[in-house]
């Protein structure tokens, strides 16, 4: 069912602005140069909006779990791009070792070249999310028919492949448009970004990406990570495979337990 569409502070101020400047110009027609930079200004505010990853004024955006989750100790890995049929398998036997819980933001072209290893993901106890179809750099550019389209097609393919709906969605690269938070709430799909990251789809440094993800680790954090356009270390492999054990001896030295998205929900 659709969620109820809540528009962020930007969009209600933008949506004012508009209905003033169209006030304004019919009852002093000399005043739309001012009106018409007001509404320039405007929608440069919502592009840069768009362009930050983790900014909330164009609708709800997860940057840290729920305060209940983060009470219980509890913080997220999210793992994007994939299903990587060299990778994703490796990754999830690094998980099990520890004992830990993900979350997979795949994308449904992926899905469907790689049909078993996305299965494989749900069958080992983790998550699978919404990441798009098709993942393209022009995502952000897109209007809001291709954005449901492209969003649907994804959400599709993820449930008929892997027996589960996504509840969560993540923006390629994190860069969205103000069109994005009504599809999301007519699929009832809820946007996540990340606390931080590491930059590890060109950082092929281990210990730098390490680094950049535990600085201040605290429960109630979601890490983004790559198994999918990794980068790849001097010694060729894949440097979420170097990484990640060592970020899992981090949380567990800090006592947090990585859980899924949804389970921080429960």
């Amino acid at each position: 069912m659709p969620r109820r569409w809540r528009p962020g502070a930007l969009i209600h101020l933008s949506a004012a602005l508009h209905a003033a400047a169209a006030a304004g110009v019919a009852l002093r027609p000399d005043a739309w140069p001012w009106a018409a930079g007001a509404l320039v200004a405007n929608h440069g505010l919502l592009t840069a909006a768009g362009l930050l990853p983790r900014c909330g004024l164009l609708g709800t955006n997860w940057t840290r779990l729920p305060d209940a989750a983060a009470a219980r100790g509890e913080l997220a890995l999210t793992i994007d791009d994939g299903p990587d049929p060299e990778i994703t398998p490796r990754v999830l036997d690094l998980l099990d070792a520890h004992g830990a819980r993900a979350t997979f933001f795949v994308i449904g072209r992926q899905v469907r070249r790689h049909p078993a290893v996305a299965r494989e993901i749900v069958a080992r106890g983790h998550a699978v999310e919404n990441h798009s179809e098709h993942h393209l750099k022009t995502f952000s550019l897109r209007g809001p028919r291709w954005l449901a389209r492209e969003i649907a097609t994804a959400q599709e393919t993820i449930e008929q492949t892997c027996g589960r709906k996504p509840r969560f969605f993540r923006a390629p690269a994190g860069l969205r448009n103000p069109f994005l938070e009504p599809v999301l709430a007519q699929l009832d799909l809820q946007l996540a970004s990340w606390t931080r990251r590491a930059y590890d789809t060109r950082n092929g440094d281990a210990e730098s990406v390490v680094r950049r993800l535990s600085d201040g680790l605290a429960a109630g954090d979601i890490l983004l990570l790559h198994d999918g356009n990794a980068a790849r270390t001097t010694s060729g492999r894949a440097v979420i495979l170097d990484a990640l054990p060592r970020l899992l001896e981090r949380c567990a030295g800090a006592s947090l337990t990585p859980v899924t998205l949804a389970a921080a929900l429960a």
